[in-house]
């Protein structure tokens, strides 16, 4: 089983992320994270979808996904060529004697605090998957207890002009 991340360029029209993943639910492929967003022109959409499967299973993918009417154009983000990110929004319960500890976390992962209150605190960064399960590691290793998360799941871009 391995793992790839598919960018997919869509026309940006109403459902078309619906149509998107239902053919991934029709076939019974699990999505281990999936991220959209218009791009540069507004006329279109990038889906980023990350699936894991053996070689078989994901070359049907890619050649199923790139049948449906409005998508434009699949690509396979490879790991040596490609740009990946995840936003995570981390809520920890803090008192005033872990707040040094949480900003010096979060300092160390290029996190920002967004919000603090009397008892908790938001962490906000961005990288790839594997720093910020870093990040949430640290975190309870210092026994920092995480109230709520939210991860954007992974977007990318593949390097260079094409």
């Amino acid at each position: 089983m391995s793992k790839v991340v598919l960018s997919i360029l869509v026309n940006n029209t109403s459902g078309v992320l619906m149509r998107v993943v239902g053919l991934f639910a029709r076939r019974g492929y699990n999505i281990d994270s999936v991220s959209s967003g218009v791009t540069e022109d507004s006329r279109y959409s990038r889906i980023t979808v990350a699936v894991t499967g053996d070689d078989i299973i994901l070359d049907q993918i890619k050649k199923q996904v790139s049948k449906l009417e409005d998508v434009k154009k699949v690509k396979e983000l490879a790991d040596d060529h490609s740009v990946y990110r995840e936003l995570c929004l981390v809520k920890v319960r803090a008192d005033r004697d872990d707040l040094q500890t949480i900003n010096a976390i979060a300092d160390i992962f290029r996190g920002k605090i967004d919000d603090i209150s009397d008892d908790s605190m938001i962490i906000e960064m961005t990288g790839n998957q594997a720093k910020v399960d870093v990040l949430l590691e640290r975190l309870k290793g210092y026994n920092i207890e995480v109230l709520e998360l939210v991860r954007t799941g992974i977007t990318g871009l593949a390097r260079g002009s094409v």
